[in-house]
């Protein structure tokens, strides 16, 4: 196969930091390349020399000449002034990207019927223009995609379709992201960018640790508590991880050597009991709750959650998963003891201290150095009957003895995360409540993060997309689907996609025979497919009017609910039109 991009020899440095050096690799026509390294390691950098945004200092970056390359990065950034529809499809008429089944896919998995085809992308939040950027490349068929965390602000059913979408896709990938399963279940090699050069793998994120743990042991790398974690990962890999795609099979001796000496990640009995004794036999019970959001002063708002009744136990590790907007941050927060239900109690056991890692990072002391952020929570901590030093433990989430120094002000936004989830554990909760925790975090962070969620002795509650920690550090699983209830899943996640699976057909199979018993003819169905037009502008008109009453009234916090709940309303109404116009467009 030809290769589309080429790099020879190319070096690139930021001051007097060296990013890459004498690196030269290619892309060739069809291939599902996963890109992977330590935060601030060159992986970005890497993605905008391929794509042309920069240009190295030394070497050279060769394309095809008729290569289409299409990018998403982490910015997000789109046109002002710019309709979703217009940056996904462009100007053309409405028939013509209707009737293209590949567009309706990309439109329909990515959820942009319920952002709104004619909304102003200025006003959408960052993770909608995430998704309106991404469905912009996905349906320009590009010969090469080029894509920088795309999972980011996807829930569990979004990342599968993306998934499942590129797997099938013809077309040359690229993609850096820190989401493991995704890795696996996508790509077919791997690109590792550290220490300024690219090292290639075969296989997708499994055969990767393995290669990456045996090029270790061959070399008898000095650095022994890395070498161990990927050990630890890869014994956990071969023992038959939920959900693991079939390849690599693991079947050759070096597997088998390098973990025959690896015990289970953790053990659940001693922990369990060891958490009995810190937290007692109550942790938090939840009797008969419910939860409203966006209620008008004497009106109903929209239920999250609806009479659940829920027992979180001493030593309970559980995954939450749910369609984004269905209240996993608000069952933490009554978990944390931060909201207080409109019905029913949330009883907190009095030996519970809570840690709760929200999905903002809250406020940092960015006049402290890193070593000193570490030092103003805990000096030292024990792990396993050895203490260590703050200089150790910030070592083990990614900050070398260098990086220590560092004020806290200059840090990335993912070294960020990194501190503010040290503080947090070095406060010693023995209820660890974390919310979305893999954002901003690197592979090999994940891996030290979830070696000391291994030996940790309390109570955790997960809400994540990230499907590999799930099945990694959790035993259970529960979800909320959107209905108001709360599920436990046996089956983990694959019980959770197959539930919500097997609704979305009931519905599309009731949507159809109602269409069907009203549409009668093909004229009745253009006069609906106009009536629906008229009406999907007029909800438009009504949300900007919202949106700009919102502006106005900014200050008025009773206003700004009462426009808040409005505006969601007409955004339902909205969303349920649109999706009734493709599908009826679909069907003519």
């Amino acid at each position: 196969m030809a290769n589309l991009v080429n790099l020879e020899n190319v070096g690139k440095a930021y001051g007097t930091t060296v990013v890459l050096d004498g690196v030269s690799l290619g892309v060739a026509e069809g291939e599902k390349i996963g890109v992977v390294g330590r935060n601030g390691g060159g992986k970005s950098t890497l993605l905008r020399l391929i794509v042309g945004d920069e240009t190295p200092d030394t070497g050279r970056v060769t394309r095809s000449g008729d290569a289409r390359i299409a990018t998403v990065d982490q910015r997000g950034l789109l046109p002002a002034g710019s309709s979703v529809r217009t940056v996904v499809v462009g100007d053309g008429a409405e028939h013509e990207w209707a009737g293209d089944a590949g567009v309706r896919e990309v439109l329909a998995g990515l959820g942009l019927a319920a952002v709104g085809l004619d909304a102003d992308v200025a006003r959408l939040s960052g993770g909608e223009r995430r998704r309106v950027a991404l469905a912009a490349a996905l349906v320009q068929q590009a010969d090469l995609l080029v894509l920088d965390e795309p999972t980011n602000h996807l829930d569990v059913e979004g990342i599968t379709w993306l998934a499942d979408y590129l797997r099938a896709r013809r077309g040359a990938l690229l993609v850096v992201t820190h989401d493991r399963w995704f890795l696996d279940a996508v790509c077919e090699r791997m690109w590792e960018v550290g220490d300024a050069t690219v090292r290639p793998f075969d296989g997708g994120y499994a055969a990767y640790v393995l290669a990456r743990a045996e090029r270790m042991r061959q070399a008898e790398a000095t650095e022994s508590r890395r070498q161990n974690l990927l050990r630890k990962e890869l014994a956990w890999l071969r023992r038959g991880a939920p959900a693991r795609t079939s390849k690599p099979k693991f079947r050759i001796d070096a597997a088998e050597a390098l973990i025959a000496d690896v015990p289970e990640p953790r053990s659940g009995v001693e922990l369990r009991a060891l958490a009995q004794r810190r937290l007692g036999r109550s942790v938090v019970d939840i009797e008969d709750v419910t939860v409203t959001v966006g209620a008008r002063p004497g009106g109903i708002g929209r239920t999250l959650l609806d009479h659940i009744t829920w027992h979180v136990g001493p030593g309970d590790r559980i995954g939450i998963i749910g369609v984004n907007g269905s209240g996993k941050t608000h069952l933490l927060r009554l978990l944390a003891g931060e909201l207080a239900p409109d019905e029913g109690t949330v009883k907190i056991g009095q030996t519970v201290y809570t840690g709760h890692l929200s999905q903002e990072i809250v406020e940092l002391p960015d006049k402290l150095r890193v070593l000193e952020a570490v030092n103003e929570v805990r000096t030292t901590a024990e792990l396993d009957g050895v203490e260590l030093s703050a200089g150790q433990l910030a070592e083990s989430f990614g900050f070398p003895n260098e990086r220590q120094w560092t004020p806290v002000a200059d840090l990335s936004g993912g070294e960020r995360r990194r501190l503010q989830l040290l503080r947090l554990l070095l406060t010693q909760p023995n209820l660890l409540l974390l919310d979305e925790p893999t954002n901003d975090l690197d592979t090999d962070t994940l891996a030290a993060l979830e070696d000391l969620l291994d030996r940790w002795a309390g109570t955790i509650v997960i809400v994540s997309h990230d499907r590999y920690l799930l099945e990694r550090v959790c035993d259970t699983t529960v979800a909320l689907l959107g209905d108001g209830s709360l599920a436990a899943l046996p089956g983990g996640v694959e019980e959770y996609l197959s539930r919500r699976a097997s609704t979305r057909a009931g519905v599309d199979a009731a949507a159809a025979d109602e269409r069907r018993e009203k549409r009668g003819d093909t004229r009745s169905a253009r006069k609906e497919l106009t009536r629906l037009e008229r009406r999907v502008g007029t909800l438009d008109k009504q949300v900007a009017a919202v949106h700009q009453q919102l502006a106005e009234h900014a200050t008025d916090y009773a206003k700004v609910a009462e426009l808040n709940a409005q505006l969601r309303t007409l955004v339902d109404e909205r969303e349920l039109a649109e999706e009734a116009w493709l599908e009826l467009a679909d069907d003519a």
